[in-house]
C-alpha cells in the first residue's frame, strides 16, 4: 500500500521529544526521515531510561521508521555535506533554541537560498519572535507558564503537571500539521516557507474552555479534580467494587441515564432537567448519583450503560490499556525487531487511512547506522570519502 507521505524527504535535526514526535508522525505516514545526530553522543534521549539491552526504550518509542546519520554541525566539512542534503530534501526540522541555527550558519535565510522549495520547521519553547524567544524551555516549564497546570489537580489542591509531556507532544503535533500545510502551499505555489511553532503557543491553543470561561467571568479557573467544569455528570463515581467514568454529555443522554439507574423522577426535576441546572445544583446532585451507583459492581454498570448508549469506561492502568481488546484490534500496540533490544513493543499509528495507511515498519536506528549509506547515495561520496570525514571528526 502506498503511504500518504511517500516520496517526501525530511532532514531531522531534532532531539529529545517535541521535534522527534513531529518527525515520527511524518515517518509513520511514509516520509523518509533522516535523523541527524551528534557524533558519539547522539540524541539526548538515547540516555533516558528505561533500557533494553542498553538501548533506551524512551528513544526507541519515538524514533521508529527513521534513519540515523551523524554530523558534527560545528565542522565545516560536515556543514558542506548538510548543504548538499538540504538541496535534495523537502523538509528540515529543528528544535534548537532560537538563534542556534543562525550561529552555525544554518538558519532559514541561508538554507532557503540553497533550496527555495524547502519547508523549514522550527519548534522551540517560545518561538522565534517575542520577548521570551531566546529562553530555553522544557515540557514542565511550558506546562507551568501555559496555564494547564493551574487547572489540573484535585479541587483546592496545588497546580499539577499533566502526566504525559503534553507541552512537547502538542508542539510536535502542531509542527507536523504546519509542515503538511506548508507542503500543500508549495504544491500550489511552488515555494517553501518557514514554520515557527512555540511550545507555549500550543499550550495556550489547547486550554479549551478555560480561556473562554476567564473572559466571560473575569475569574481564572482553578482545578476541579476529575469533574468537567461545565458538563454534569461528567466524572468518575465509586461503584460497589471500584470506579467508573461517566460522561453524560447532553440532556438526551441524561434522560436515558436516569431511566437505567431507575431514577425516572430526575429526568424532569426542576433542578436537574437541563445541563445548566445540573451544573448549578452540582453539590446536591453529585452525592445523589454517587449513592445510586454504589449498589452495583463496575462490570454490571458498564454492561447496563453500554446497552443503552451511555458513555462510560473503567479507569484503566497502563497494563490494562495495552491488553485492552479494542486497543489491540486497532493495532495500537505493535511489535518490531530491533538489532540490539530484539523484540520490542511500541504504540501504533492512531490515524487510520483507507487507501494510504501508515505503519510502524522499522525499529529506531542505532546511532549513525545510516551515515555512510546516506552520504554515498545522496551526496555521491565513496567509502573512502566517508572514512576520511570520520577521521576528520566531521561525522
Amino acid at each position: 500500500m502506498e503511504q500518504a507521505l511517500e516520496g517526501i524527504k525530511v532532514l531531522d535535526l531534532t532531539r529529545v521529544l517535541a521535534g522527534p514526535y513531529c518527525t515520527m508522525i511524518l515517518a509513520d505516514m511514509g516520509a523518509e526521515v533522516i535523523k541527524v545526530e551528534e557524533p558519539v553522543k547522539g540524541d539526548d534521549s538515547r540516555h533516558f531510561g528505561p533500557y533494553v539491552n542498553g538501548e533506551s526504550a524512551y528513544f526507541m518509542s519515538i524514533n521508529r521508521n527513521k534513519k540515523s546519520m551523524t554530523l558534527n554541525l560545528k565542522h565545516e566539512e560536515a556543514k558542506a555535506q548538510l548543504f548538499k542534503l538540504v538541496a535534495q530534501v523537502d523538509v528540515i526540522v529543528e528544535n534548537f533554541k532560537p538563534g542556534t541555527m543562525e550561529k552555525l550558519g544554518l538558519g532559514y535565510d541561508v538554507l532557503k537560498e540553497i533550496n527555495p522549495r524547502l519547508i523549514y520547521a522550527a519548534t522551540s519553547g517560545f518561538g522565534h519572535t517575542g520577548p521570551y524567544s531566546k529562553r530555553p524551555a522544557y515540557d514542565g516549564v511550558v506546562q507551568a507558564m501555559g496555564g494547564i497546570m493551574s487547572i489540573t489537580g484535585q479541587k483546592g489542591g496545588k497546580p499539577t503537571r499533566v502526566g504525559p509531556s503534553v507541552g512537547d507532544i502538542m508542539a510536535g503535533m502542531f509542527t507536523s500539521i504546519g509542515i503538511l500545510g506548508a507542503l500543500r502551499y508549495r504544491d500550489l505555489h511552488g515555494v517553501g516557507q518557514k514554520v515557527d511553532v512555540a511550545m507555549l503557543d500550543c499550550q495556550v491553543a489547547v486550554l479549551e474552555n478555560a480561556i473562554s470561561r476567564y473572559f466571560v467571568t473575569g475569574i481564572s479557573p482553578e482545578p476541579e479534580g476529575n469533574r468537567h467544569a461545565s458538563i454534569v455528570p461528567f466524572e468518575p463515581f465509586d461503584t460497589y467494587d471500584g470506579e467508573i467514568m461517566l460522561a453524560v454529555g447532553n440532556d438526551n443522554i441524561w434522560k436515558k441515564f436516569c431511566e437505567v439507574i431507575e431514577k425516572p423522577e430526575w429526568v424532569d426535576h426542576e433542578h436537574f432537567k437541563t445541563n445548566p441546572l445540573r451544573s448549578k445544583n452540582y453539590n446536591v446532585l453529585r452525592p445523589m448519583i454517587a449513592e445510586t451507583l454504589k449498589v452495583k459492581p463496575t462490570s454490571q454498570w458498564q454492561f447496563i450503560f453500554d446497552e443503552h448508549g451511555i458513555p462510560n469506561g473503567p479507569i484503566n492502568n497502563i497494563e490494562m490499556v495495552v491488553t485492552d481488546p479494542q486497543v489491540n484490534h486497532r493495532e495500537m500496540i505493535v511489535e518490531i525487531d530491533h538489532p540490539v533490544a530484539e523484540r520490542i513493543k511500541v504504540p501504533g499509528v492512531p490515524v487510520k487511512m483507507s487507501l494510504s495507511q501508515g505503519a510502524v515498519w522499522k525499529a529506531a536506528p542505532l546511532l549513525g547506522a545510516d551515515t555512510a549509506s546516506v552520504l554515498m547515495e545522496m551526496n555521491d561520496l565513496t567509502e573512502a570519502d566517508v572514512e576520511l570525514l570520520r577521521q576528520k571528526g566531521a561525522i
